[in-house]
């Protein structure tokens, strides 16, 4: 569980006790019946998320106080690796969360993409080490040819951040990306030319994101798990944006397909997970979700409550700013069966 001896130390005692009923909320809609999050295993399964964290942390409209990170760490620790986007240029909002989660928590993180549409973001990979292991290998990646705009070539606005890991028996490779919004319509041509460009680029050379172990300096890995995640900007799962990806050769796990979509009104399907052609060493177990946090914290019931952080920049609505607290993004997760040992077993007395 996430360290909470910090809540000790907030001085005022009426936030202390609100963060308090915030972070039992959370845990109660985290285990509510039926399970909205299921619980972690030992070696059994991987739970995935992918979060798009708001402006994390630009201090465009506020920094975060204290209150949101303990909300941010409660979730993310229910996850054994989580792909964050929009983390912005200081590196201490995933210091913070570290600290806030423990010593056997690490992450990894890209350069500040330069650009004016990078919008001076970062991409990053949260992983509990207990479960997970890092591979090796981390980078961004790069188009051989470039995406055509207007009259000059261009790369994608943020970097895709590729890093492998191994939790029982699979390795698995994450692309983690934030694509191109541009104009707020279904169909952005850019928008379109980056997935497009995307899927094409991963799958030619999905041989060699592998971090399967190799035996010999001629010997090849066998082919790893390969995984697409993160916020596509996609609008809707039938259009050519979701296309574009399913044509490469990326397919979304079954239980992911029906779920409502990860922005806060769940309507708009940006954020996706999908795996390249076939899965090895490990497969969905069927449950698949998004968490709505705001269910547990920053009610709508509960505007009052934060009269007075408001004031510092009064203007916008409470809807609003709750998403500059947490994010307008909901995390996207699915859960993974990751022991093979019977498999293996099996083959072996065959």
């Amino acid at each position: 569980m996430p360290n909470y001896a910090d809540l000790k130390r907030i001085p005022d005692i009426d936030k202390r006790k609100r963060i308090v009923r915030g972070l039992k909320a959370l845990r109660a809609g985290i285990n509510a019946e039926g399970g909205a999050i299921p619980p972690k295993t030992a070696s059994d399964t991987l739970l995935l998320a992918s979060w798009n964290l708001r402006e994390f942390d630009s201090g465009k409209y506020r920094y975060r106080d204290v209150e949101p990170y303990h909300y941010i760490a409660e979730i993310i620790n229910r996850f054994d690796i989580v792909a964050i986007q929009e983390v912005r240029k200081s590196l201490f909002p995933l210091q913070q969360l570290k600290r806030m989660l423990g010593s056997w928590w690490d992450f990894l993180v890209t350069d500040v993409t330069l650009g004016r549409s990078g919008n001076s973001e970062r991409m990053a990979f949260f992983y509990d080490r207990r479960k997970v292991d890092f591979t090796g290998l981390a980078a961004e990646l790069v188009l051989e040819e470039a995406i055509p705009a207007a009259d000059r070539q261009v790369q994608f606005a943020r970097s895709p951040y590729v890093a492998g890991f191994r939790a029982g028996w699979a390795y698995f490779t994450l692309v983690t990306v934030h694509i191109y919004y541009g104009e707020g319509t279904p169909v952005d041509a850019r928008r379109l030319a980056e997935i497009t460009a995307l899927g094409k680029t991963i799958a030619s050379y999905a041989g060699d994101f592998s971090g399967a172990n190799v035996y010999g300096p001629e010997d090849k890995p066998k082919r790893d798990n390969l995984l697409l995640l993160g916020d596509f900007n996609i609008f809707n799962r039938k259009d050519v944006t979701m296309e574009a990806l399913t044509t490469a050769g990326f397919r979304v796990p079954e239980a992911l397909q029906t779920i409502p979509g990860s922005n806060v009104t769940k309507d708009k399907h940006y954020d996706q997970i999908a795996y390249y052609r076939e899965l090895r060493s490990m497969k969905p177990t069927g449950r698949a979700g998004v968490f709505d946090f705001y269910d547990c914290v920053y009610c709508e019931d509960q505007e009052a409550d934060y009269a007075a952080e408001r004031q510092e920049k009064p203007g916008r609505s409470f809807r609003d700013w709750r998403t500059y607290q947490m994010s307008d993004h909901l995390p996207m997760w699915v859960e993974f069966q990751v022991d093979d040992s019977d498999a293996y077993l099996d083959e072996l007395g065959a």
